[in-house]
């Protein structure tokens, strides 16, 4: 905003906030320069966080001085913009901002219309603020030239932890950047880049990033159609980090032999606890090298393998891993067909397992049979605090059974 553009806001009605102020906008006899202080700051009073920080600021020296002192605008610490269409123009206003403040930690430009030169504005204020610890640039049209930007960033910045670049059209080149930046990085804990397509090359930069970064904790890869390749580059790198804690491969192309690798990797992993595998095509010989691997694991807290077709036989492999595992507290096998039989198998490891609190068998074909081993090994199990057995095809008989297992058991809920 110009100095003729905030003229104009001071003198339409929304913010003529009493007689005085009125007028003087009459009379045309005040300027921005000349204006009391404490009008000014009257007229703050009544502008959103969003305009104070990317339109006000930086119009003239003697009203940053004032927003600099201005109690609201030193307590700003998030400023959330998904959808605000603010484009190139109003990056560049943010960028001129974080410059200067010092109280903004969250800035959120989700699904804003920035481009790389946007970005090219953001990342230049990067390399000079230290307060900004999570930006949120998803769903814009990030290309390799921005990439290129945040990573050059990335390898001076100290503050930022949280990064997200999901949806953006990020191709190999940018994601060689990034990586090569998180090779450098001492601060990033989380990022984002699903849906970026960067297949099985963008895994393999990624994997030496890992090796060698002690800082991410998070690493989000969904959609990307890493495939088999990625997925063993990913794992190759699983043995040597000792840092990641969530790695999401939703979406990702990856079938049992993909599987295989990253089972491999969890069987030596001592800090992974969270792995996402939901809608990919590990099927039965997936589960069971999953399996396997939780029989030696003892980080895994959670495993999902939502809408993979793993069957009443990747089950019965998964229920052999539950027996003997002791760290695994969430497990999500929804639509993963396993039927009435794999229910069974499941069953007979909730009897023996004391330490899963959360089973997901939603969408999948189990009727009355499977609810019959189901509220059985209910009656014995004391962990379990949440079962989902919506959109099954349990009936009313089956739910009888399930309120007879409760009185012998304290779950927390089940889900029908």
């Amino acid at each position: 905003m110009d100095k003729r553009k905030f003229q104009e806001t001071f003198n339409s009605t929304e913010y003529n906030v009493d007689k005085q102020a009125k007028r003087m906008t009459h009379q045309g006899s005040e300027s921005l320069l000349t204006l009391p202080v404490e009008l000014i700051l009257t007229i703050f009073d009544k502008l959103s966080d969003f305009t104070i920080i990317c339109s006000v600021c930086q119009v003239c020296t003697r009203l940053n001085m004032i927003i600099d002192a201005y109690p609201r605008y030193q307590t700003i610490t998030k400023c959330i913009l998904n959808g605000h269409f603010i484009k190139d123009s109003g990056a560049k206003h943010f960028a001129d901002t974080l410059i200067h403040n010092k109280a903004l930690i969250t800035l959120d430009l989700f699904y804003n219309k920035i481009t790389d030169a946007g970005v090219k504005y953001l990342t230049s204020a990067l390399l000079n603020n230290t307060t900004l610890t999570t930006l949120d640039l998803g769903c814009n049209g990030i290309h390799d030239d921005g990439a290129h930007h945040l990573a050059s960033a990335l390898q001076n910045n100290r503050t930022l932890t949280t990064l997200n670049l999901e949806n953006a059209e990020i191709g190999k080149s940018g994601i060689a950047s990034l990586a090569g930046a998180l090779e450098k990085n001492t601060t990033l804990t989380t990022l984002d880049l699903g849906q970026n397509d960067i297949q099985s090359v963008g895994a393999q930069c990624l994997s030496s990033a890992l090796r060698t970064n002690k800082t991410l904790t998070t690493m989000i890869l969904n959609n990307n159609f890493i495939g088999n390749v990625g997925a063993k580059c990913l794992a190759d790198a699983l043995q040597d980090n000792t840092a990641l804690i969530t790695l999401d491969l939703t979406e990702n192309n990856i079938n049992g032999e993909g599987a295989q690798h990253l089972a491999c990797a969890l069987r030596n992993n001592k800090t992974l606890t969270t792995l996402n595998l939901r809608h990919n095509n590990i099927k039965d010989l997936g589960a069971q090298h999953l399996s396997g691997a939780l029989k030696n694991n003892t980080a895994l807290t959670t495993l999902n393998l939502e809408g993979n077709a793993i069957g009443s036989l990747g089950a019965q492999h998964l229920s052999d891993g539950l027996k003997n595992n002791m760290t695994l507290t969430t497990l999500n096998l929804r639509n993963t067909d396993i039927g009435d039989s794999g229910a069974k198998s499941l069953s007979d490891a909730l009897r023996n397992n004391n330490t899963l609190t959360e089973l997901n068998l939603g969408s999948n074909r189990i009727e009355n049979l499977g609810a019959q081993h189901l509220a059985g090994a209910l009656q014995n199990n004391t962990s379990l605090m949440e079962l989902d057995l919506t959109f099954t095809g349990i009936r009313d008989e089956g739910v009888e059974l399930f309120v007879l297992a409760l009185q012998e058991n304290v779950v927390g809920t089940i889900l029908f």
